[in-house]
């Protein structure tokens, strides 16, 4: 009887000495990857074997046993999501596990603002490492996402949403492109498609309309009435002569300095608007959610004319001579006391 029940102290000690062990070794920190990070991509409908065959291989577990282990305590097994996961420091095999069935995945945040041109957002794209700007030229250069929307776009300008989008390393410059396409299908709601039909304007015209308005003012508030100013001239076949659709030609045709000059004014582009009447052939950048609704909900102004305070507003104006008035002091007279000041200093 003595021996039984020495044998069953020992079973119960080497029981307790086994569960700690298990215990201190899913609670372990672990670093088995050389370098500053790692990164481990769990495939979607993976089982835990691989994911746990993953994780060792990348040196984020020390072994299988230890994962077997952890994922037991922790009773995260059923739980654990698909993505790829960073890893840049020791982590105990249970913060590695609830990690994943957090979905902590990586993802890169890369912020487009309001009223850059695709050529712009290139740029931005390629400085994330997510690929090449002329890749990301090449896949705003077909239509085909936008087809329902506008049949008349023959590039996805205009309609890349500028957002702030969080995408894996992976995100190639197609697949961020529909992702844009498809969040401007989600601002561009049924209210502002009613509300462009209503003023008899087509999508294309409509966030061609947009884009100017993007360009023109960055205050909220001034973006109604700018709208106005245009919509005022194209009902009276007025040119809308409007500088930033100059600038767009200029940056087509690779030649734009960073100033507007009187002789880009007669620039051959069909963007010009100088030269050409009524809208561009299409947008000349990403409108905002506020643009758009700026472009079908004009305000109720009669203004064709608007000149800048150089603050970053504008000041407003029904006729020409009210507009040159208007121009003498905000631009003629504004910029010779600025040189006669800087003169003395």
């Amino acid at each position: 009887m003595k021996k039984l029940l020495a044998l069953i102290v020992l079973l119960v000690v080497v029981a307790a000495a086994a569960a700690a062990w298990a215990y201190a070794r899913a609670r372990a920190p672990y670093q088995g990857f050389t370098g500053s990070e790692q990164f481990v991509e769990i495939p979607p409908g993976a089982g835990s074997r691989t994911i746990g065959d993953r994780l060792v291989q990348g040196g984020v577990v020390r072994d299988h046993l230890t994962f077997r282990i952890a994922l037991w305590l922790t009773g995260q097994g059923r739980r654990l999501k698909a993505g790829e996961y960073r890893f840049d420091h020791p982590m105990t095999p249970a913060e590695v596990i609830d990690k994943i069935a957090r979905g902590d995945v990586f993802v890169i945040h890369v912020t487009f603002p309001e009223g850059l041109t695709s050529f712009e957002m290139a740029k931005i794209f390629e400085s994330h490492g997510l690929g090449s700007a002329a890749s990301f030229i090449a896949a705003a250069s077909d239509a085909s996402p936008v087809r329902a929307i506008d049949p008349e776009a023959k590039t996805l300008e205009g309609y890349l949403f500028p957002e702030t989008y969080a995408v894996p390393r992976r995100t190639d410059a197609s697949k961020l492109v529909r992702l844009m396409v498809a969040q401007f299908e989600h601002a561009w709601t049924p209210e502002l498609r009613a509300a462009a039909a209503a003023r008899h304007l087509t999508p294309h015209d409509a966030v061609t309309l947009a884009s100017i308005v993007e360009k023109e003012t960055a205050q909220p508030a001034e973006r109604p009435t700018v709208a106005a100013v245009y919509e005022n001239r194209l009902r009276i076949g007025m040119p809308l002569q409007c500088d930033p659709t100059v600038i767009y030609a200029l940056e087509r045709a690779g030649t734009y300095d960073g100033n507007i000059h009187k002789a880009d004014l007669s620039i051959d582009s069909p963007y010009n608007t100088y030269k050409h009447p009524g809208l561009p052939p299409g947008p000349i950048a990403s409108p905002g959610r506020a643009s758009l609704d700026a472009a079908v909900h004009p305000a109720d102004a009669d203004y064709l004319y608007f000149v800048s305070r150089n603050d970053g507003t504008h000041v407003f104006s029904r006729t020409l001579d009210e507009h040159n008035r208007n121009v003498q002091r905000f631009q003629i007279e504004y910029f010779r006391e600025k040189r006669q000041h800087s003169g003395h200093d």
